[in-house]
């Protein structure tokens, strides 16, 4: 079975300076995968092996300390290099990466209001009461946040001005009164 290609022409290669061109890793991965998907369907063998894996896992950790720079070396020639199975594994790590975090940000949620909960039984009494008192600082609890109020008042420009000559009258004269000047000594050596 014959496989037919639409080619798109036109369509500008981004520089390899231009970072708002270039695809994200991401992006990239998950479109080969599809493409391998789609070979896969018209017998494309595409089982990972040990250097797939490898592959695999370095694009996933370079990517995860430095999104931008992995995304722009993973240039569509370098990408064609690799094979469909560890494009494929690659996204299929960098989709669960993804994920992942925000999984374990909800249990670790979990997990510390558990612990809290866990700590309100402790014999300690000053144990007890942080426990309580971290409890209630929960977002979610709201029992012990802190709010602060900001009263405005409003003012018409012409009482600002009077305000404003005011102050600035009284700070214009400041040289002392003829009264509050005391006689000074001389002090000979």
């Amino acid at each position: 079975m014959a496989i037919r290609l639409n080619m798109d022409e036109g369509i500008p290669v981004p520089d390899k300076d231009d970072l708002k061109g270039q695809k994200d890793l991401l992006k990239t991965a998950r479109a080969a995968a599809a493409a391998a998907d789609l070979l896969s369907q018209y017998g494309l063998s595409s089982e990972p092996n040990a250097d797939d894996k490898k592959v695999a896992a370095a694009l996933a950790t370079q990517y995860a300390k430095d999104p931008m720079a992995t995304s722009a070396a993973a240039t569509p020639s370098r990408i064609s290099h690799q094979s469909p199975a560890a494009l494929r594994m690659t996204a299929e790590i960098l989709s669960k990466f993804g994920h992942a975090i925000v999984k374990d940000a909800v249990q670790v949620r979990h997990m510390v209001t558990n612990k809290l909960i866990e700590e309100t039984e402790n014999p300690d009494p000053r144990v007890r009461l942080r426990a309580l008192e971290l409890l209630g600082k929960i977002t979610d609890v709201g029992l012990f946040t802190e709010r602060s109020e900001v009263t405005v008042t409003h003012q018409t420009t012409d009482d600002l001005r009077e305000k404003l000559r005011n102050k600035l009258n009284a700070l214009k004269d400041v040289t002392p009164k003829v009264d509050d000047i005391e006689d000074a000594e001389i002090i000979d050596d």
